[in-house]
C-alpha cells in the first residue's frame, strides 16, 4: 500500500514538523509506501527524509517548472518529473491507495479538494483523509459542515473526507495494515 501526503513546502511549526516526522515513522513500520511531491524543502522534504531515514520506500512527483522553488529531492526511492501541476497530481493518484493532507497553504488545499471530489464522482474509489494534529483544519471542517447544514454537501458525501488526529487514527481509517 501507499498513501499519497498533501503538504506544505514550506517549514510549519514545530507541532506539524512532529506530526510529519511520526507520520512517516508510523507508515513506515507499517510497511506503507509515500507518494508525496517530490521537493526536499519545508514539511515536504522532513517527510521523505524521516521515510527514507526508517527504510521506508518513497516516490516524488515534481513538476520540472518547480525545481527552483521546491528543489527535487533526489534520494528518494523514485523521482517522477513530469511538465505541470495536473501531471503532478494525476501521477500521485496513480501511484497511490489513499491520500491524506496535513497542514499546508493553497497548493496542499488544492490537491486534497481535487481528489476528494475525483473520489465524490467516482472517478476513483480511494480513501481521503485530513491528519490534523493540533485543530489547524478546524475553519475548514467548520465549513465543510455548514455546507452540509445548508444543503451544499450531503453527510454521507461529508463522511468521506474524516479528520484523524494521528498515524494510527489515519492507518485504521484508510485501511492500512
Amino acid at each position: 500500500m501507499r498513501i499519497a501526503v498533501f503538504l506544505g513546502s514550506s517549514p510549519g511549526t514545530e507541532r506539524h514538523r512532529e506530526a510529519v516526522v511520526g507520520l512517516a515513522e508510523g507508515l513506515v513500520a507499517r510497511g506503507i509506501g509515500i507518494v508525496y511531491g517530490g521537493a526536499r524543502v519545508g514539511l515536504m522534504g522532513l517527510l521523505a527524509d524521516s521515510a527514507l531515514a526508517a527504510g521506508g520506500e518513497v516516490i516524488g512527483v515534481i513538476p520540472r517548472g518547480l525545481f527552483a522553488r521546491e528543489v527535487p529531492h533526489l534520494e528518494v526511492t523514485r523521482l517522477i518529473e513530469v511538465d505541470s501541476m495536473h501531471e503532478r497530481k494525476a501521477q500521485m493518484a496513480e501511484h497511490a491507495d489513499a491520500f491524506v493532507a496535513l497542514p499546508g497553504g493553497v497548493g496542499t488545499l488544492e490537491e486534497l479538494f481535487e481528489v476528494w471530489t475525483w473520489a465524490l464522482l467516482g472517478i476513483h474509489h480511494k480513501p481521503v483523509a485530513l491528519l490534523d494534529p493540533d485543530g489547524y483544519y478546524d475553519p475548514l471542517v467548520e465549513q465543510l459542515d455548514r455546507m452540509v447544514a445548508e444543503g451544499y454537501l450531503s453527510a454521507a458525501l461529508r463522511a468521506r473526507l474524516p479528520r484523524v488526529r494521528d498515524v494510527n487514527e489515519l492507518v485504521d481509517v484508510l485501511g492500512g495494515s
